[in-house]
């Protein structure tokens, strides 16, 4: 639920993207007076877009892989690497969210802002850190907890579901 929610949430910052760029380019070719803001609002936009989308990159087993070598492994192999994968983002997850959560209360601290016109408090954009390495620890942990169970990985139980809807 929260993933979805998430993934929602990117998903926007996706179309407010596009129609922020649109608007731009409009403004700027045919009323010939560009927007100073957009662009800085379109990366924060990027930023936001791809932590929050990660844990669900996550749970479909959509993140890089070499399946050169999963493919050739028995079951046993295939989840034997499914737990090596989710350990290793558990890893990454608690890396995020400690590392992200100290470095945006330092830029918090120091009271830094971004470069530009809009001159917003870094420390939002970093916050994006620790919030994704938040679900993506949670997502990891629910993967452990189904390979420990004997249940499917989470990559097969999402594409059960598309293959349903």
């Amino acid at each position: 639920m929260v993933n979805a929610f998430a993934l929602a949430v990117s998903a926007a910052g996706v179309i407010t993207s596009l129609v922020l760029i649109g608007w731009s380019v409009v403004m700027r070719y045919v009323f010939n007076r560009p927007p100073v803001w957009v662009d800085e609002v379109v990366g924060f936009l990027l930023v936001a877009i791809v932590t929050l989308a990660a844990a669900d990159v996550l749970r479909r087993g959509e993140h890089i892989g070499v399946d050169i070598f999963t493919a050739r492994l028995g079951t046993r192999g295939r989840r034997w690497a499914q737990a090596w994968v989710s350990t290793a983002a558990l890893a990454t997850a608690v890396i995020f969210i400690v590392n992200g959560w100290e470095t945006a209360m330092f830029s918090r601290m120091l009271g830094i802002v971004t470069e530009g016109h809009l001159e917003l408090p870094v420390y939002w954009l970093m916050l994006f850190l620790p919030l994704s390495g938040l679900l993506m620890l949670l997502t990891a942990l629910e993967a452990l907890l189904r390979l420990a169970k004997g249940a499917d990985p989470l990559s097969h139980k999402t594409q059960a579901r598309d293959l349903e809807e």
